[in-house]
């Protein structure tokens, strides 16, 4: 089948690791920023480092607040709450998460933003076919993101971090945000289709009951993907605008 004219009137799309390569950028500042705190906590230098498994398991995908407690939790580490106008210095859940985020800016400043083509011209070949479309990222700094990567017009809706904490929603792996997304686009889930390259996403798009929830494999595995709830999983956007079939196996 193509995916492309399937039912499916509307696509809800990940930022992060999906539309552009930011997704290693957060897992670098996660790593700088959790080794930081470990390393004050042992000063012997006998903590175990933050990883790439840290990262796809606790951290991604999620609200950054939610990141950081799951991290932690992990590590049998409890901290205060604080208030999300923490000092990044600051040892709170809102402090750790602060300076996550000021970590992310600066590489991101320094670096500028990769867009993935294949995910752009999926975006685009889903819009001429006359399919609304909305961008829903955890982060908040996805309208920065996205005017970085020149693709702000490619998207009739953006539900980030921001919009999620005004409106109360849970963060993935809960379907809210997606939810929210479709509502703002006028469709029901069953014609929205879901695509994310991390676990928690997947399985928001398959808890929230969506038409078609797709997987990207760039950071999780294809497996993973699948027992999360991916209807399917690709490698790249542009194998969904071929035209040629597609099942699960692929």
């Amino acid at each position: 089948m193509n995916p492309v004219g399937t039912g499916i009137d509307a696509w809800l799309f990940d930022l992060d690791g999906v539309l552009t390569d930011t997704a290693r950028v957060h897992a670098q500042a996660w790593k700088e920023t959790f080794d930081e705190l470990l390393a004050e906590r042992s000063p012997d230098g006998s903590f175990v480092a933050f990883d790439q498994a840290d990262y796809e398991g606790l951290v991604d995908g999620k609200p950054r607040a939610d990141g950081v407690r799951d991290f932690l939790a992990s590590r049998g580490i409890v901290l205060p709450e604080g208030d999300p106008s923490d000092g990044p210095e600051q040892r709170t859940v809102a402090g750790v998460g602060n300076r996550k985020n000021a970590v992310v800016l600066a590489r991101l400043a320094a670096g500028g933003v990769t867009v993935f083509a294949g995910s752009v011209a999926f975006v685009r070949a889903v819009r001429r076919a006359g399919h609304r479309t909305a961008v829903v990222s955890a982060s908040a700094n996805c309208a920065a993101v996205l005017r970085a990567g020149g693709i702000t017009d490619l998207f009739d809706v953006e539900v980030d971090g921001l919009v999620a904490a005004e409106h109360h929603l849970a963060g993935k792996p809960a379907p809210d945000t997606f939810a929210y997304a479709a509502h703002e686009l006028g469709v029901e889930p069953a014609r929205a289709a879901v695509v994310e390259d991390a676990v928690a996403g997947v399985a928001a798009g398959r808890a929230g009951r969506f038409g078609l929830v797709v997987g990207v494999a760039r950071r999780a595995g294809p497996e993973a993907l699948r027992a999360a709830g991916a209807d399917i999983v690709v490698h790249d956007l542009a194998e969904l605008g071929t035209g040629e079939p597609l099942d699960g196996d692929q």
